[in-house]
């Protein structure tokens, strides 16, 4: 019982200091601290910490490609090219009430696409999509649970920062993770248009407005869909490393803003500032989760998980369906890259170890695995009370929506995501077949 104490104290006490509001990366590096002294650890374990953090951030060059994504998306969000891409396919789609559904869904996956940023894709599509939802006749928590479920498509669809996080943790190629997503990603979209058009049953057709001519069409989506297909196939096919990719995305982002002569410096300066502060936070949380994992594993905590999940039988979908049913639950109120950069060096050898009889091992096994974790964790941007879609949603729409009728919306794309991911535990071979 003692072995566990240490173990069980600290994941405590850094649950409670993530739940209290403290930066998530000062809690796990003060945590990890404080138990190097508690549990006695020689003064030489510091090196090891620092040796560490150099090793697996500071010198890591594919974790180059998050900043250059994420000012890929603020270029393409700030210059105003999202959002000239998204009203011409709002136009071009428009019409029924199930084609105004459907083209929510397109428009979410442009932006996916684009960007990665959840925050942009949910707050954009809030602005342009709800007042037409409402007016197509989709009751408003229908509306809301659309808008947030398609803005979240932005953490799955490739070019993705949790892929990225997700491929290093795990140790696997990225380009694998992208390729795998698109598969998971395809599915989700169906079954959300699925559901759009169930519930747009009986709903009067709408006024049909003149669309876009083709070439006025093409002209306004034709640069973002190359973009979107040059980084993506120059990864997938092996042209590019996804760094390499980045910056090549990041570039082609500023060459549509000059070629829609919506080019300013100031708008350049302000995505750079915001890349830079997001980035920070994003590699300060991975500094503090790496001194973190390290003191947990030392201390016997990696033991500790492994002996917990094994409590509920060693069959392998007996424990993946524990490791799953676990990353759900904190998705409630820990953020994905808190759950990925704790949970992934533990659970990671666990499911590696494990035979599922479906002939993946190795990397395609990890992939699997990582892909599956991307889709549960897509989730938790969805899940009460701690969603960060509801969040954005909330702030974009102001006295629009209640939320309540947020909460009730994102339900039932909740439960469409969970079928979906036994769909990919049951049929593996729609997240491997394009690897």
């Amino acid at each position: 019982m003692s072995d566990v104490i240490l173990p069980l104290a600290m994941a405590a006490l850094t649950l409670v200091g993530i739940l209290s509001g403290y930066r998530v990366a000062m809690v796990l590096a003060g945590s990890a601290a404080l138990f190097i002294l508690i549990a006695g650890l020689p003064i030489a374990f510091f090196n090891l910490l620092v040796s560490r953090i150099y090793a697996n951030v500071l010198s890591n060059w594919l974790l180059v490609a998050i900043p250059m994504f994420i000012f890929m998306g603020l270029i393409l969000e700030g210059s105003g090219v999202a959002e000239r891409s998204l009203r011409a396919a709002q136009r071009a789609l428009g019409g029924s009430a199930a084609g105004m559904g459907v083209s929510v869904l397109v428009i979410g996956v442009l932006l996916a696409a684009s960007s990665g940023i959840v925050g942009a894709s949910v707050v954009l599509l809030a602005l342009l999509a709800l007042p037409r939802l409402q007016e197509a006749g989709f009751d408003k928590p229908t509306s809301a649970g659309l808008i947030g479920a398609s803005g979240t498509l932005a953490i799955l669809i490739p070019p993705s920062v949790m892929l990225i996080v997700l491929g290093d943790q795990l140790q696997t190629p990225v380009p694998d993770m992208f390729a795998g997503a698109i598969g998971p990603g395809l599915v989700l979209v169906a079954v959300y248009a699925a559901m759009v058009v169930w519930r747009a049953r009986g709903l009067p057709r709408l006024p049909r407005k003149e669309g876009p001519s083709p070439l006025r069409l093409l002209f306004d989506l034709g640069p973002l869909l190359a973009l979107v297909v040059s980084v993506l196939g120059s990864i997938i096919a092996g042209i590019a490393t996804p760094t390499e990719a980045s910056g090549l995305g990041a570039f082609g982002a500023i060459l549509i803003t000059i070629l829609y002569r919506r080019f300013r410096w100031p708008m350049l300066m302000e995505a750079a500032r915001k890349t830079v502060i997001t980035t920070s936070l994003v590699l300060f949380v991975m500094i503090g989760a790496t001194c973190f994992s390290a003191v947990f594993n030392r201390i016997g905590g990696d033991e500790m998980v492994e002996a917990a999940i094994m409590s509920f039988g060693s069959e392998p979908f007996t424990v993946l369906a524990v490791v799953m049913g676990a990353i759900f639950l904190l998705g409630f109120v820990l953020d994905w890259l808190e759950i990925t950069l704790i949970l992934m060096p533990i659970f990671a050898p666990i499911v590696a170890g494990l035979d599922f009889g479906n002939g993946l091992s190795g990397d395609a096994l990890l992939v699997w695995f990582g892909i599956l974790v991307a889709v549960n964790l897509q989730t938790s941007f969805l899940t009460p009370p701690f969603g960060f879609s509801l969040f954005y949603l909330r702030g974009a729409v102001g006295d629009a929506l209640t939320t309540p009728e947020i909460y009730r919306g994102v339900l039932p794309f909740i439960g469409l995501q969970i079928l979906v991911l036994v769909l990919l535990i049951l049929f593996p071979g729609l997240i491997t077949g394009l690897i």
